[in-house]
């Protein structure tokens, strides 16, 4: 048997037996996950329906009903609706990797205490306290038809791309701040320790810091981009023509507002998913963090 298992090497443990009381215990907790989903299963599905009863029991469902929920509407302006969600995600997909970029260097740039770069810093707060504090509506506006109207030579004028800025300078405040947060959580050790080492404090933070920052904010950052994603539909004001802005055309021709509850069912396919994945994550994270601390 030593011959088998080798010099130093350790015999296979069994795992001991179950007593019959953890088994019972086991049992227990058992059905009553059981009896808790079924509760909350019924329960829900009463709620819902007392809901839709009263929705449908209401004078003015016919009404509604002909105007939101047209079903040959809602078949008729789906092509161009998703056609025009295309542009949604592509603006969701440009300026996304853009606003992590923003981000990172304004949280970096905030971070760094050496008195040469105070006006950086001082730049970085700037930006941070206004962007986030203007309505990106308000932002979309004022990107997109006040770039142009400078009249600047070599300025892009195409609404996408204007929209896409108006987008990373509001988003771009707001991950900073997510990816700043991350950074200060990070123990001052980790810092004092790898400089012990030699590596400068530039060093530090690239591969000591950031690594484990970026970690911590990844659910915030995925809520972010999940929220980002809706707000691509304002830049239909600029003129793209999106989901919002397809729906809204055909809504003015049939004079039927299904359209946009079809440009809605898009929006919730694709959050919905992130939304899941983004509370998947998390409970990964904070599963990591409490078997680390064990």
């Amino acid at each position: 048997m030593a011959g088998r298992l080798g010099r130093g090497a350790r015999p296979p443990v069994k795992n001991p037996a179950k007593s019959e009381r953890q088994l019972a215990r086991e049992a227990q907790r058992r059905r009553k996950t059981a009896r808790s989903r079924a509760i909350a299963g019924i329960s829900s599905i009463a709620a819902l329906a007392l809901v839709i009863s009263g929705l449908i029991a209401s004078p003015g469902w016919p009404r509604v009903r002909e105007t939101f929920f047209s079903w040959s509407e809602l078949t008729a302006s789906l092509p161009q609706v998703l056609a025009g969600f295309w542009s949604n995600v592509s603006i969701f997909l440009i300026a996304e990797p853009i606003i992590l970029v923003v981000g990172l260097a304004i949280a970096v740039t905030r971070s760094v205490e050496t008195p040469a770069f105070f006006p950086l810093r001082a730049l970085a707060v700037v930006y941070t306290d206004v962007f986030r504090g203007i309505p990106t509506i308000l932002l979309v506006f004022l990107i997109g038809f006040g770039v142009p109207a400078l009249d600047l030579q070599g300025a892009p004028r195409s609404p996408m791309i204007l929209g896409v800025a108006a987008l990373v300078l509001s988003y771009g405040a707001y991950v900073a701040e997510v990816f700043r947060a991350g950074i200060e959580s990070i123990h001052p050790s980790q810092l004092a320790a790898a400089r012990s080492l030699g590596l400068s404090r530039a060093q530090a933070m690239r591969h000591v810091i950031l690594p484990q920052a970026v970690r911590r904010v990844i659910p915030p950052l995925l809520n972010d981009f999940a929220s980002l994603q809706k707000d691509t539909a304002l830049v239909s004001v600029l003129g793209v023509v999106e989901a919002l802005r397809q729906a809204q055309i055909h809504s003015a021709g049939a004079f039927n507002y299904t359209p946009y509850l079809a440009a809605a069912l898009l929006f919730v396919l694709l959050t919905v998913p992130m939304a899941r994945f983004t509370d998947w994550v998390a409970a990964g994270a904070e599963g990591r963090r409490a078997a680390r601390e064990r």
